[in-house]
């Protein structure tokens, strides 16, 4: 009762939002019988980790809101590099000082796209509030490069190259629906989410077997041919140079889906995080003054998890042959972009 209570308390923080995810979730048990925990896809990542509710720094305390000189900007500095290119970044944006705690100051003497390109242009994610519409770019994008065969969930083999959030929650949901998942990962480079939270992890990636491998060319070419689902959120340059490519996986075998998963679609090599990537999309709240502050928990990532298991499961009842390129920030669009939303103080 109590854990129902803590997640009921982060879900009426995004009350407002959530009624296209819900018709998602809701069409995803319509073809498999599987019902969606919205709360628990949300928010018990939180929940679990003990989290605080955010504000202008995310509930994780990786990604900032910083006042620019005309708006604002969000930049998330989630891994160790990150933080180390905080020098750099300074001196982009024309800072005299190299400290990391100069970067609210340096960010005011420029505008919110400025600050952000800058990042960017060191691999730090960082984004616009509101930068990515709905109307500009659909949260997938269907692609047709095989023969279709309509097959049931029940037995077909995913292969989650995934890691993180978005991608294996999206493997949960489709086990959940009767797939084999294989989880994915490389022997010098394992998912960063093993990191955090154990029992979190573990309830992401349950009754899934794990298989730990060297990524070099060739290596994974046994495992994805037997596979019907490939899910995984890499550029696709990075993928081609192990000799992975969708159109051909997709082409070899009717009724294959193939899942990518990125911050802003396959053509675009900007990174993103849950958090950021759900303020490129509008997905943020407001303070009594009408100032942006984040929205739960990395809210683009359980969205867009959530988003790519009821692709997958459409597409499959239509015969697959697909590749669904999944957006991260034009899914939290969606949401954002809800029509007679009303968006409560934060």
């Amino acid at each position: 009762m109590k854990e129902n209570h803590a997640l009921r308390a982060w879900m009426d923080t995004v009350e407002p939002y959530v009624a296209p995810l819900s018709d998602v979730a809701r069409s995803f048990t319509d073809l498999t019988g599987v019902p969606v925990d919205l709360p628990s896809a949300l928010f018990l990542r939180a929940r679990l980790a003990g989290l605080e509710r955010p504000g202008r720094t995310s509930a994780n305390g990786s990604c900032h809101l910083l006042r620019a000189a005309d708006g604002w900007t969000a930049v998330n500095l989630a891994r160790p590099d990150d933080l180390a290119a905080v020098p750099a970044l300074l001196a982009l944006l024309g800072s005299p000082s190299a400290e990391p705690g100069d970067l609210y100051k340096a960010v005011q003497r420029v505008t919110a796209a400025e600050a952000a390109e800058a990042a960017q242009l060191l691999g730090i994610a960082a984004a616009v509030p509101g930068s990515v519409t709905q109307d500009a770019r659909p949260a997938i994008r269907a692609e047709r490069w095989g023969e279709r065969r309509v097959r049931a969930m029940a037995g077909l083999r995913i292969v989650d190259f995934s890691a993180l959030w978005a991608g294996p929650l999206c493997a949960r949901l489709l086990g959940l629906a009767g797939a084999r998942v294989v989880k994915v990962e490389s022997v010098t480079r394992p998912d960063g989410a093993r990191l955090g939270t154990p029992a979190f992890y573990r309830w992401l990636h349950d009754g899934q077997d794990s298989l730990v491998v060297d990524f070099a060319p060739g290596a994974l070419d046994e495992l994805v041919a037997e596979a019907d689902i490939v899910i995984e959120a890499s550029r696709p340059r990075a993928l081609r140079r192990l000799g992975l490519r969708a159109e051909e996986f997709l082409a070899a075998r009717p009724g294959r889906v193939w899942v990518s998963i990125t911050g802003y679609g396959r053509e675009s090599d900007r990174i993103a995080f849950g958090d950021d990537a759900a303020v490129a999309g509008g997905l943020t709240g407001l303070d009594p003054n009408g100032d942006p502050v984040f929205l739960g928990d990395a809210l683009a990532d359980p969205v867009t998890g959530v988003f790519a298991a009821q692709a997958v499961t459409s597409s499959l009842a239509e015969g697959g042959g697909e590749l669904l390129c999944v957006s991260m920030a034009a899914c939290a669009a969606t949401l954002a972009d809800a029509p007679a939303r009303v968006r409560p103080p934060c």
